[in-house]
């Protein structure tokens, strides 16, 4: 994009402690403690990115919560399984690794899209979990069963063929500042998504952590999952937030999301789109700050 901010590492970051967790399937999931006090707000990003991009919108709340953000599996600093089948439930798998490593009694959750879900997979595995949830744009398509497996989603296909490489941080920036997927970030997450998102290679050149192929596989995943069928089963309140200019969360799917929650809430936010916490994560963290100082307290586990 003609006149975009050169890349620079981003300085909001400051110094970021990073725990590690080991799920029940044996992934190692990297964790960074974002700061604050408070309540535990866990995020869970959206496939593809990693969980630093939550840094830009958790300093808006680390005046009232304790921020942590982690790595999905084949993401970031994570690791991968064996084999990388990536079923959304083992998206879950990394949530409850990271509640359980860091001894988390009943935190907060806040999810974008891929990363909404599993922290609802997570409940439903585990109900009680959670005190709360704010879940921007899961994905969650009202089927059941489940559609299965789609080898002919389209953005699988986008997918494979991102570019993975390229000659510097600065180029990646640039190149990503001018596409229309991306071209709406707001540049302290795009900054923090390419000084996070990249190894660096011999050289000087630097590749994706998440490669194409494997964010494929979650998309490709996307309908397999029984998420929709079980949310009679998240005891804890779930507010269901979109983009006011998203094509992605339509207003009959999230009707029917909220209508089978035992607890919902609702809200669009207007001119945001899919990517909302990343286009406007001051926006979005207003949001994440009203619900959670108006939800009602969640039902305490029965067993």
């Amino acid at each position: 994009m003609h006149g975009a901010p050169r890349h620079t590492a981003p300085t909001h970051l400051g110094r970021v402690e990073v725990v590690r967790a080991v799920t029940a399937d044996g992934v190692d999931v990297v964790v960074h403690d974002l700061g604050g006090r408070g309540p535990v707000l866990l995020f869970a990003h959206a496939a593809g990115f990693h969980g630093r991009v939550w840094a830009p919108l958790a300093e808006h709340l680390t005046d009232r919560f304790r921020c942590v953000a982690f790595d999905a599996r084949g993401h970031g600093e994570s690791g991968t399984p064996v084999t990388p089948a990536f079923c959304w439930h083992q998206l879950a798998l990394d949530v409850l690794a990271v509640v359980d490593a860091l001894g988390l009694e009943r935190p907060y959750g806040a999810g974008h899209s891929s990363g909404g879900t599993a922290l609802l997979l997570a409940e439903q595995d585990r109900p009680g979990t959670f005190a709360g949830l704010y879940c921007f744009e899961p994905v969650i398509v009202p089927a059941e069963p489940p559609l299965g497996r789609d080898p002919d989603n389209w953005l699988a296909t986008a997918a494979r063929r991102r570019r993975s490489t390229f000659a510097s941080c600065e180029e990646a920036y640039e190149h990503y500042a001018g596409r229309p997927s991306l071209a709406r970030l707001d540049p302290a997450a795009l900054h923090a998504y390419v000084t996070y998102g990249f190894d660096r290679l011999p050289g000087g050149s630097v590749q994706l952590k998440c490669q194409p192929e494997h964010e494929a596989r979650i998309y490709e995943m996307a309908t397999a999952h029984d998420c929709f069928s079980r949310l009679g089963d998240v005891r804890c309140p779930v507010m269901l937030a979109c983009g006011g200019a998203s094509e992605a969360c339509l207003p009959g799917p999230v009707r029917e999301t909220a209508s089978r929650l035992p607890r919902p809430s609702t809200e669009k936010l207007p001119g945001l789109g899919h990517l909302g916490p990343l286009e406007d994560p001051a926006m979005v963290a207003a949001s994440i700050a009203r619900y959670v100082g108006t939800a009602p307290p969640a039902e305490a586990p029965s067993d």
